[in-house]
Formats: structure tokens, C-alpha cells, sequence
């Protein structure tokens, strides 16, 4: 047997919104009301599930961006730094993030507020919050200051490495593929991660296998011809190229990093496989 269609339907229906917006907006209302210092650009911004349109029923942590504008972080040396005329600013990410918690602080309970070593989370508002605080981030492609791919960047603070990511650009490609699968891109997502967490609840995988942002990326790998048909057709369609393929070559829906590998931000060829059988499973065994 498989899933009926009626439940994959049910579970492409995307989750209610109007929290996590509150939530934003509650977070740029609490940025706003703080004494900036004169060069400070900031801008607060929603990511994840809750930007993409791809947030489930139950779904709960918003993701919210605060990236520091007037100021870049970027791939070129110093010595290509100075000839093109670029130098060091007096005010930098750590102050950024100092600037942020005080911020914070203000305008929540204190108490409400833990940092942890990717974003601070923020309980008070409307809806629990992860806080990423970030810089803008440019790689360059050649010495011309015009050419670059804009991302944002970050330290952790456990062990102060570098992250690095594009979600603005993930947001646009998201959009891309929706449309060229005649909008059944994020329905499938959503689809998906409702699969996931009844694997999870019936203890046949663990809470941390398939993150979000990793399910997500693994399906905008699916060639766009797999998303053809009724529900049943394209999960079984999807689930059968996923079992043959080779994930090595798979990129993120950044299309600027490699989905799989061995940094903290990459998933494990080991844990897509084990998942996707786990799914496979679920399908066959309904």
C-alpha cells in the first residue's frame, strides 16, 4: 500500500503565518526603540520555513535575521582589500552582537533570553524566536568591486567559527523552482517534513536525522519532472529517484555550498540515506 492521497493532501497544506509575523515585527519594533550608534544599517528579516512558505502545522521556532548593512565581511585578502580601496570599520560583528542583546534586553524579560552558540532565543514574543545576528557577507568572483554574490556571515559562539550562508538567495531559488514545477515544490516540502516528524513520533528516526533546512535542500535537488501528478504520484516518483541517486553532487538551494560534507553545516550522505529508506518504508508499509 501506499499513503492515501487524502492525507498527502492534508499534509501539503502549509501551517498558520500570522505568529511568526507578529513575532518579526515585534522583534524590529524592539530594534527600533534602541539607541543605535550613528553608522549603524540594520536590517531585521524572516528565514527558514516560516520566509519559504514551507512551515507545517506544529512547526515552532521562528527565524529571524538581524544583518548588520553598513559594513561586509568577504573572501579577499588584505593585500586585495587595500587595492581596492577597502579597510577595516571601527564598529564589527562582535560590537553588532553586543548592540543586539543589549537591544533585546530592553524591550523583553531578561529572562527570557538565552544565547546560544548559532543565535540567541527569545521567548517573549508571540512566538519563540531563534535570533541569527549577522553581517553582510560578500564573495568575490573577480577584483572588480562590483562582482560578488551577497550572503551573510557569522561567528559561533562556543568555538568562534565562521559560518557562512545565502538565504536570500535560497528564498529567490525557492521561488524559482515553485514555479517551475507548476507550484508543487513547497507543497512537496511540506509534505515531506509531515512524514518526517510521523517517523520521529513513532520513534523510527531521530529528532536530529533530517533537520528542516537539509529536507528542504534535498528537494530542490529532484529533477523538475518528478513533480508531475497526483501526490501519490509524485512521492513515489521522488522517493524512487531519491533511492538511485547519487547524493555527492548535490548543492544547497543556495546553489553556493555543497549540501553534503564534513563542516557542522552540511548534512551526512549516511543520514539521507538512512532517512530516505526510513521514508520508503513508511510508503510501503502504510
Amino acid at each position: 500500500m501506499s499513503i492515501p492521497e487524502s492525507q498527502l493532501e492534508t499534509w501539503s497544506h502549509q501551517g498558520a503565518v500570522t505568529t511568526a509575523k507578529a513575532t518579526h515585527e515585534s522583534i524590529r519594533n524592539a530594534l527600533d526603540s534602541y539607541k543605535w550608534p550613528n553608522e549603524v544599517d540594520c536590517k531585521p528579516y524572516l528565514q527558514g520555513s516560516y520566509k519559504n512558505d514551507t512551515n507545517i502545522f506544529g512547526d515552532m521556532d521562528v527565524d529571524v535575521v538581524v544583518q548588520l548593512n553598513s559594513l561586509f565581511y568577504s573572501n579577499l585578502s588584505e593585500e586585495q582589500r587595500r587595492n581596492l580601496g577597502l579597510y577595516p570599520a571601527s564598529y564589527g560583528w562582535t560590537d553588532f552582537r553586543l548592540d543586539i542583546l543589549k537591544a533585546l534586553r530592553e524591550y523583553y524579560d531578561p529572562k527570557t533570553i538565552a544565547e546560544g552558540n548559532k543565535s540567541i532565543k527569545l521567548k517573549a514574543t508571540p512566538q519563540p524566536a531563534d535570533v541569527v545576528v549577522c553581517v553582510q557577507y560578500r564573495e568575490y568572483r573577480s577584483l572588480n568591486i562590483d562582482d560578488y554574490t551577497e550572503g551573510m556571515t557569522f561567528w559561533t559562539k562556543n568555538d568562534d567559527r565562521q559560518v557562512k550562508n545565502y538565504p536570500k538567495i535560497h528564498y529567490d531559488n525557492g521561488i524559482k523552482k515553485n514555479q517551475n514545477t507548476n507550484n508543487q515544490f513547497k507543497p512537496i516540502v511540506r509534505i515531506f517534513k509531515n512524514m518526517r516528524n510521523l517517523l520521529r513520533n513513532r520513534n523510527y528516526i531521530s529528532n536530529d536525522l533530517t533537520p528542516s533546512y537539509f529536507l528542504e535542500c534535498l528537494l530542490y535537488n529532484i529533477p523538475n519532472e518528478k513533480f508531475i501528478g497526483s501526490y501519490q504520484e509524485m512521492v513515489h516518483n521522488i522517493l524512487s529517484w531519491l533511492n538511485n541517486a547519487s547524493l555527492s553532487s548535490f548543492m544547497c538551494q543556495n546553489n553556493q555550498l555543497k549540501l553534503f560534507g564534513n563542516t557542522p553545516e552540511q548534512w551526512s550522505e549516511h543520514n539521507a540515506k538512512q532517512f530516505t529508506q526510513s521514508l520508503i518504508d513508511l510508503w510501503t508499509r502504510w
